[in-house]
């Protein structure tokens, strides 16, 4: 069974960590991507249902045959935002076909925060699309140093947040993306697995807070690293990079961080097709002048199951 982590990278405007830092995550990042294994690239969903680590994705797609649709993947993820954002749940299905293309569908969900005035603005539920098309296999020509790469789109529609509801009318926001992922074999015990992708979008924080004010190109990278678990199971730990656009589309003094987050995936012993994903997100915390959303070090769950 294949492993693969997820790890988030946060750009030198992330609000929670210095510029030192900065380096030591992009440095885990890449430690925690190289180590994964083949056999896992299929298998697990990220927090909007692609093939991926927790927030970004992989260039890997859904296992499928050559003709024809593979087996569909189920998955759920949590985050508990705080009591400004709420909470946050994804309910995501994704299926492969044809070797190469993966589509899928994920309904995002949120209980309502607790904070008058502000925590109106990030309440309700949306939808998100999503596909991807792997344009070079990895290894491909028997070359070793060749990663996979792909390119995909999410489009969120019916979103209701921040300048949406400011406005009084649901909005959509688009990314669109090219990603290259390398699984390094060489060590053998701790295979490692290292993903660096660039996109254009117009959706803050993956529309958790509505439109950016318009689309602008960002990065974001993943890795992670395995080591023997409990009872034959194997435990990934990773981290993740996803850098946010800078600001809001309708708060137009808001200053928004790069989001991080840290993360052990649990992989259960045979060929059980579930992995089950811990984490810690930060999000945000000050991002203008007397507004805070206290989404610092919030806490993440997450399990994906093959049929």
């Amino acid at each position: 069974m294949t492993f693969r982590p997820l790890l988030t990278y946060f750009t030198r405007h992330a609000t929670f960590a210095p510029r030192a830092s900065w380096g030591l995550s992009l440095f885990i990042t890449v430690m925690f991507l190289t180590s994964f294994a083949p056999a896992g690239h299929g298998q697990n969903l990220n927090w909007e249902g692609q093939t991926g680590a927790f927030v970004t994705p992989f260039a890997y797609t859904s296992s499928s045959p050559a003709r024809g649709f593979g087996l569909p993947v189920a998955s759920f993820h949590y985050l508990d935002g705080g009591n400004v954002l709420g909470g946050f749940y994804e309910v995501s299905g994704t299926v492969g076909f044809l070797k190469r293309f993966e589509a899928g569908y994920t309904r995002a969900l949120n209980s309502d925060g607790s904070v008058p005035g502000l925590s109106p603005l990030f309440n309700g539920g949306f939808n998100i699309f999503h596909g991807k098309a792997n344009l070079l296999g990895e290894n491909t020509g028997r070359h070793n140093y060749i990663p996979a790469i792909s390119v995909g789109f999410v489009a969120r529609t019916n979103v209701r947040r921040v300048g949406g509801v400011l406005d009084g009318k649901h909005t959509h926001n688009e990314d669109f993306y090219v990603v290259a992922t390398k699984t390094i074999p060489y060590f053998k015990v701790l295979p490692i697995v290292a993903s660096f992708g660039f996109k254009v979008t117009n959706g803050s924080v993956l529309g958790i807070a509505g439109n950016a004010p318009n689309y602008q190109g960002r990065v974001f990278g993943a890795a992670g690293f395995v080591i023997p678990g409990p009872v034959k199971s194997k435990i990934i730990f990773g981290s993740e990079v996803l850098q946010e656009p800078r600001h809001i589309k309708g708060l137009p003094g808001a200053d928004l961080p790069t989001t991080l987050t840290y993360f052990a995936r649990v992989i259960p012993k045979g060929e059980l097709p579930l992995n089950v994903d811990f984490g810690v997100a930060q999000v945000a915390n000050q991002i203008m002048p007397g507004v805070k959303l206290h989404a610092r070090s919030q806490f993440a769950l997450g399990a994906s199951y093959r049929f």
